[in-house]
């Protein structure tokens, strides 16, 4: 049986100038048993690093969307156009949402989807076996605490009004010892606790951005992964920035990886 491996096929960083990088994440996860393609980033860069990669998007059986943001979906219709078969899982909630970010001013961060055929969509709103060995986490609770650059995300409510957006629209999908976060809005922690199978590798963006939670805060973080978890291997980039980084792998060490687009480790 062919073993777990993946591949970063969008990302905000890269070694790889043949490459090219956005603010977007997406990466194919091959199981041995599904290809699945782990968001779709923003825009179609996706396709074109899969291109240079030599990556077949035509073997993808599942198209998995963390969540509706843009950042993550938005590549999803240029997927379409190029695989007419792999099903789309999603919360109904992320594609009904319409979801804003106040950093900087206020601006529109919703999916402007596609037309979905309905035998291809897969809506989930709570946790399930998508296939054998294949499970989607929903509903996920908020009992440790959650990223501090949340409170800059909200969901438009009605009337011209927002309200903070609590990310019921977000999913996390685990697989053979492989659980991605997307971007852990709802916080790591709490994305962990709500998975009930162990946990190899974890894969996806923290949402920890530079500036919002202190060294102590981050530090924190990093030492209950590291007493809760002792055997999980950690990777992330995207919405984790440079700084939080570095402080959570002085204390995690070679526990914590970053990834970039292109990167593909050992598979197990």
């Amino acid at each position: 049986m062919k073993r777990m491996a993946w591949t970063v096929l969008s990302d905000n960083r890269t070694d790889n100038p043949a490459l090219e990088t956005e603010h977007g994440l997406s990466i194919l996860l091959e199981t041995g048993k599904h290809n699945i393609l782990l968001d779709t980033g923003a825009s179609d860069i996706f396709i074109r690093n899969a291109e240079r990669l030599g990556v077949d998007l035509k073997s993808v059986d599942y198209v998995f969307i963390s969540h509706g943001h843009s950042d993550h979906a938005g590549g999803l219709r240029y997927f379409l156009e190029q695989n007419q078969r792999a099903k789309v899982i999603v919360s109904p909630h992320a594609i009904s949402g319409r979801f804003f970010s106040r950093r900087g001013r206020l601006h529109s961060i919703t999916t402007a989807w596609p037309d979905i055929a309905a035998e291809r969509l897969m809506m989930i709103d709570g946790s399930c076996e998508i296939d054998n060995g294949l499970y989607v986490i929903a509903c996920i609770p908020q009992v440790c605490p959650i990223p501090q650059g949340n409170q800059n995300l909200c969901v438009e409510a009605g009337g011209g009004s927002y309200a903070p957006d609590d990310f019921r629209h977000e999913l996390a999908l685990y697989a053979d010892g492989l659980l991605f976060t997307g971007c852990a809005h709802s916080g790591l922690e709490n994305i962990l606790e709500a998975c009930p199978f162990p946990v190899k590798q974890v894969v996806g963006g923290f949402h920890l951005l530079d500036g919002y939670e202190s060294d102590e805060e981050l530090r924190t973080v990093a030492d209950q992964l590291k007493y809760k978890h002792p055997e999980t291997q950690f990777y992330t980039s995207h919405c984790t920035g440079d700084h939080a980084f570095t402080v959570m792998k002085n204390v995690m060490k070679e526990q914590l990886q970053s990834f970039s687009c292109g990167f593909s480790p050992k598979s197990y």
